[in-house]
């Protein structure tokens, strides 16, 4: 006979369970819903026995990973964020970081270097000259913030896919993983990377990039949050392990994508 579960200081059961579903994309979280109708079922589903805080927190952390793996399962490297017209720009851009603006790096483009390595063939250092001279796309899309709020951004730049051939990559590797200046660092999946709009950003409204919006090198990806586009980028490494990220390691959903 299954023992019975007492109320637990702290824990609401039916805040636990909608927590845990906001962890979930749309597609999976109605089957979720349907499903999982007691703290009971949700700690059969995890393997957590509920009975404080800090199981709970181990409970939705189980499904944050599920969520991973599901959007992960669900992401198509062919389908297209919604792109906008210049009208459509948010005017002012605001600034967004874990620090304030006047905490925001400046780099010195002369000296600055862009290093590569990991599964690569080409290791040279990237200048900025270097990198202006690459072929630029333009793409107007939506960045959408883990705190509720969205703008729309005006971003020139390679593509990241263009990139990585460029420097020989070895694109059969899972992921690429890129430091900041700031002390930021972010993985993305590999599938990520190759996606059309994925790109190395070099400039802001067609003007070079300011530092505010993460002068000289940030990565735009409007199929993730805007936590995983990373600013400031010094490097950039091809590789098979997954090392995390400044957010990520705190808790944040690693795949995080829209």
């Amino acid at each position: 006979m299954a023992r019975p579960r007492k109320a637990v200081p702290g824990v609401d059961p039916n805040l636990l369970i909608r927590d845990a579903a906001n962890l979930l994309p749309a597609q999976s979280r109605r089957l979720f819903m349907r499903g999982i109708v007691s703290v009971g079922a949700l700690a059969a589903l995890t393997g957590c026995d509920i009975i404080d805080g800090d199981t709970s927190e181990k409970a939705l952390r189980v499904v944050s990973n599920f969520n991973d793996w599901v959007q992960a399962r669900l992401f198509n490297p062919h389908t297209l964020a919604p792109t906008y017209s210049e009208s459509d720009v948010t005017r002012p851009f605001p600034f967004n970081g874990f620090y304030s603006e006047d905490e925001a790096p400046v780099i010195d483009g002369d000296k600055y270097r862009l290093e590569v390595g990991g599964l690569i063939d080409n290791k040279k250092p990237w200048t900025l000259p270097d990198l202006y001279k690459l072929p630029e796309v333009s793409q107007i899309t939506r960045l959408v913030c883990v705190e509720g709020w969205s703008v729309i951004g005006s971003w020139q730049g390679v593509r990241l896919s263009d990139f990585l051939q460029i420097v020989g990559a070895d694109t059969r590797a899972k992921y690429v993983w890129f430091q900041c200046a700031e002390g930021y660092s972010n993985t993305i999946d590999m599938p990520t990377a190759l996606h059309p709009q994925t790109q190395l950003t070099l400039k802001f409204d067609h003007k070079v990039l300011p530092t505010i919006y993460g002068f000289p090198v940030r990565i735009r990806i409007p199929t993730k949050l805007g936590f995983k586009n990373p600013k400031y980028v010094t490097a950039m490494w091809v590789q098979n392990n997954d090392a995390g990220g400044y957010w990520e390691n705190q808790g944040y959903n690693w795949f995080s994508g829209l």
